[in-house]
């Protein structure tokens, strides 16, 4: 490749939801995202600089399954008891994935209201 192109980042995901006020519900009470804005069928926040837009489908083509979004969070089991405590149904507790070097990548699985399925994730040093 010759040119300057160059992708920079993620800016914006959608995920497919059929009851917005709900949706906007457990990703801001829920997930505690900020709410940006909200508009006809569709509802925006953020994510760590990563615009996620909820959006009621328009178009058959746009009803489907949102993909998996893996939520980074510090501390696992202080998101999941913190999660758990504000109704989400995980399929299992965190578990261990691989190891990367020097740190474990741990995740936990959840459906949202529109069982749309995320986790989040998290690397804790290895203690050897």
């Amino acid at each position: 490749m010759t040119g300057k192109f160059r992708i920079q980042k993620l800016s914006q995901v959608s995920i497919r939801v059929r009851d917005l006020d709900t949706a906007v519900r457990f990703y801001q009470e829920t997930l505690g995202f900020q709410l940006l804005f909200r508009v006809p069928k569709m509802a925006f926040f953020d994510c760590g600089g990563v615009r996620i837009m909820l959006g009621v489908p328009e178009a058959p083509q746009f009803d489907h399954p949102s993909s998996i979004f893996y939520f980074y969070v510090e501390d696992m089991d202080d998101a999941y008891e913190t999660l758990r405590s504000r109704g989400v149904s995980f399929h299992d507790a965190p578990h261990k994935i691989a190891e990367m070097g020097q740190s474990e990548i741990w995740m936990a699985f959840f459906h949202d209201p529109d069982q749309n399925l995320h986790a989040i994730t998290s690397e804790k040093p290895i203690q050897r």
